[in-house]
């Protein structure tokens, strides 16, 4: 029963549609055989063809005429257009002019057909009346349907290109959203009360000892709260800032973890001004420092390469820790606000990537160059 209403309440939106696109259809057709009526009208009254004595009846004949070729006309131009204008750009016309001349020769059969059932012309008639009235329809169909199958096809790329906008300023201001909540979510760790307690305790620790690094300590420090709050101004930044934000990074918790925490950076200079979404290198150490170095007593070695391959970047960040599956990853958590990141940046062309390799974890970030 559940199944039958469901179905029943899907189905209704359909018909509804097929409903208006029917009604559409028919109140165009009426619209544009009146108007193709009158031009009829004022034409042959020109050259001579309408009496003023027989207006009423020569008004509908043409608008039974223009009635007949204007519906099926509009539904099969449609159709067409729609369907192979993009497929057949070049041909799309031709297409369209062959249905008007097949229109046209059936509405005007049609049309006397009409006449003879209602008595406006004998049957004896039928084919003289359809020879001279046939190539009227035809020219007069190919005037007024090519004219309206142009603006048709053009406000329908405009559509398109209307729509194509919107969705990319939807999927930008998406990724500004993304970017400003990996912003946020790195802002709050890097303020995290742990992280600064821990950061503030290391150097006190260090000014009696060694005052310089106490003082270089507090600059990183600065330099990446700086980083995080400005990371939202841009979607991209250089690789050589990013590296630079890292290795503050790397050396704030190395004055908290000491010779726990040993790291080593492998990217070529070469690749110093690759464009890489800010803050995504940064997220990959971070969770290395927080589930592999501070879980063990004996800490762990962070690598970082980076190499370029055909095109495409490819930075890795590794580890000796247990691994871990992206799967079990959320979307609030830094590195699947990364993937959406990724996606809406370079769609199926930029992946994170993780895998065990010689009893190492890789996290492997590959996007176009």
């Amino acid at each position: 029963m559940n199944n039958e209403t469901s179905t029943q309440r899907s189905a209704q939106p359909v018909n509804r549609w097929q409903h208006e696109n029917y009604v559409s259809h028919i109140l165009r057709a009426i619209s544009i055989a009146a108007c193709a009526t009158l031009l009829i009208f004022l034409l042959f009254l020109s050259l001579g063809r309408f009496r003023l004595s027989e207006t009423g009846r020569e008004l509908l004949i043409a608008f039974v005429y223009c009635a007949l070729i204007a519906w099926p006309s509009i539904v099969l131009l449609t159709r067409i257009s729609h369907r192979y204008t993009e497929r057949f750009p070049r041909l799309i016309v031709l297409m369209q002019a062959g249905v008007l001349v097949c229109t046209a020769i059936a509405g005007s059969l049609a049309a006397g057909l009409v006449f003879q059932i209602v008595g406006l012309i004998p049957r004896s008639y039928y084919w003289s009346e359809f020879r001279s009235s046939a190539p009227f329809s035809v020219v007069i169909s190919l005037m007024i349907g090519l004219s309206m199958a142009t603006y048709e096809t053009l406000r329908y790329k405009l559509q398109a290109t209307k729509l194509e906008l919107r969705t990319r300023q939807v999927e930008q201001e998406r990724a500004y959203k993304l970017l400003a909540e990996a912003q946020l979510s790195s802002l709050e760790s890097r303020i995290h009360p742990h992280f600064l307690f821990n950061t503030l305790n290391s150097i006190a620790a260090l000014i009696p000892s060694d005052p310089a690094r106490a003082e270089d300590t507090v600059g990183k420090l600065a330099s990446l709260l700086r980083f995080s709050l400005n990371a939202n101004h841009s979607r991209l930044v250089p690789l050589s800032q990013e590296l630079k934000i890292v290795r503050d990074y790397l050396e704030i918790e190395k004055t908290r973890f000491g010779a726990r925490l040993r790291y080593e950076i492998a990217v070529p200079d070469a690749l110093d001004g690759v464009k890489v979404p800010p803050l995504a290198l940064q997220s990959l150490v971070e969770n290395s420092v927080k589930h592999v170095v501070s879980q063990r007593t004996h800490g762990a070695t962070i690598q970082l390469r980076g190499a370029a391959d055909a095109g495409r970047i490819r930075l890795e960040v590794i580890d000796d820790g247990p691994g871990f599956s992206l799967d079990a990853i959320t979307p609030e958590h830094g590195l699947g606000n990364l993937v959406a990141r990724l996606e809406l940046l370079y769609g199926g062309a930029g992946q994170l990537e993780v895998f065990r390799e010689n009893e190492k974890t890789i996290v492997r970030l590959t996007f176009p160059a």
